[in-house]
């Protein structure tokens, strides 16, 4: 880590929003928030909208990245957390990464301060024809962030149940807000900062409640039988070839 890397980050694209925070550590300036409503051109446009906030000959001044895993679109909580952790990697800084809810969580137990004396409540995003993503979350005065994930978010199927028992005003919507829910990635690093957790990159991947593809195995009777196709070797010895090539 550099001498002088002294700035907090903050990623979040798990919507079609991405949202990049920037804060010194454990210094008492406000935040400095910018959010870029990208759609499906997070992939082109991840590193400009990082160098509007952070130019890049200045991010050796980074001292610790957060970034958020998602549930969310999977091309951009993908991207997004490939470059926290390439980032956290060459800088030899810790990264820590939150799942997209736990933010929301954050902030409905400040907007209604009844969940904080709740055991448990759930938030929940529903995806037509395919089930409901929910998660579970409680206050946690001991916890980072004074909140606990007691269940990762996960896709329950039409008809598999959840929340049992639990009153319908303690499931909520998992509506993420991603220029607001940076600012709480940043409060969670501060948190982690001050208490000098060490945040390795490789534990940070993505969190995927569903599969980017609907794969139903088929029985060996229903898979018709058809020739491999040839697939030529590439020249190595050419510019370009092989993966990643041209």
């Amino acid at each position: 880590m550099s001498a002088r890397a002294s700035l907090l980050v903050a990623l979040h694209s798990s919507s079609d929003c991405l949202a990049v925070g920037l804060q010194p550590l454990a210094g008492s300036e406000p935040p400095q928030v910018l959010a870029f409503p990208l759609g499906r051109q997070l992939s082109n446009a991840l590193l400009p909208c990082l160098e509007q906030l952070l130019p890049a000959p200045r991010w050796p001044e980074i001292g610790r990245l957060v970034v958020a895993t998602g549930p969310g679109g999977f091309t951009s909580t993908r991207l997004t957390v490939v470059m926290a952790r390439t980032l956290a990697q060459q800088l030899a800084v810790p990264l820590h990464g939150f799942g997209s809810f736990l933010p929301v969580a954050r902030r409905l137990l400040r907007q209604r301060p009844e969940l904080a004396g709740v055991e448990r409540f759930w938030l929940v995003q529903d995806l037509p024809r395919r089930g409901t993503v929910a998660g579970c979350y409680g206050a946690d005065p001991a916890g980072l962030g004074a909140i606990a994930e007691l269940e990762q978010p996960r896709l329950f199927r039409p008809g598999e149940a959840f929340a049992e028992g639990l009153a319908p005003e303690l499931i909520l919507p998992a509506a993420v807000d991603a220029p607001l829910d940076v600012l709480e990635l940043l409060a969670l690093g501060q948190a982690a900062a001050a208490l000098g957790l060490a945040g390795p990159w490789q534990p940070v991947l993505p969190l995927y409640p569903t599969s980017p593809v609907d794969f139903t195995p088929q029985s060996p009777s229903q898979v018709p039988a058809s020739p491999l196709p040839t697939i030529s070797q590439p020249n190595l010895s050419q510019p370009g070839a092989g993966i990643g090539g041209g």
